[in-house]
């Protein structure tokens, strides 16, 4: 659990940040607070940008409206952690995909698999990140593959893997990208071990695992 104290220095740090004009703070503040999200990496360091604009960033950041309601936060679960030892929770993983072109992985991802996007940085874009529902991955460009396709492709080396909750969610998922004409590297099918899954490969050659109870 982060301390009030450790958060502070991060809100202040993102404000030193705005105030240098360091690019990449714009795409952070852009992603999190609405009232940035259609401005240019230029207008949000050109825009006015307060303590409490970089408080607040940290509290969404953590899942919070509001410095406030982070400060309330922190002190319930300090409260709670005094009366029973709790081990850390990790609430969100977020793959990381290695692409040639993130504008060709964005249009894949947005146009093909019903992602939307949560940002993408530089111009031309280099990093960016794409979400469905709780799903999050990151996309970072790269000069060359990282891995061996034909080894890849071979052991079935997964890039990342995504669950729904139930089989009909599973197939209507397949049918939907089936009507996109992506492409399959493995089809919808029932595995031994009793779950039900379906592979999809991008442009690049990534395998994204899409996973459901068999029944």
């Amino acid at each position: 659990m982060p301390s009030l104290e450790n958060l502070r220095k991060q809100a202040k740090l993102v404000l030193r940040w705005h105030r240098n004009r360091y690019y990449p703070v714009a795409a952070q503040i852009r992603a999190v607070l609405p009232r940035y999200r259609q401005m240019t990496d230029p207008e949000v360091l050109a825009h006015s940008f307060k303590l409490s604009d970089a408080q607040e960033l940290v509290a969404r950041q953590h899942g919070f409206e509001s410095w406030q309601a982070l400060r309330t936060g922190l002190q319930t679960m300090l409260d709670h952690t005094e009366q029973t030892l709790a081990k850390a929770v990790i609430i969100a993983a977020e793959p990381e995909l290695f692409v040639a072109d993130i504008k060709v992985s964005l249009d894949f991802f947005t146009q093909k698999l019903g992602f939307s996007i949560v940002f993408a940085y530089g111009e031309p874009p280099f990093y960016a990140q794409v979400k469905r529902d709780g799903a999050q991955l990151n996309l970072k460009s790269v000069d060359s593959p990282v891995i061996n396709p034909e080894l890849r492709d071979r052991e079935e080396l997964l890039s990342a893997a995504m669950t729904v909750r139930t089989a009909n969610e599973l197939k209507q998922l397949f049918l939907e990208f089936q009507s996109t004409n992506v492409t399959f590297f493995q089809p919808l099918k029932k595995q031994p071990w009793g779950a039900r899954n379906f592979i999809i490969k991008d442009p690049d050659g990534n395998l994204l695992l899409f996973a459901g109870p068999a029944d």
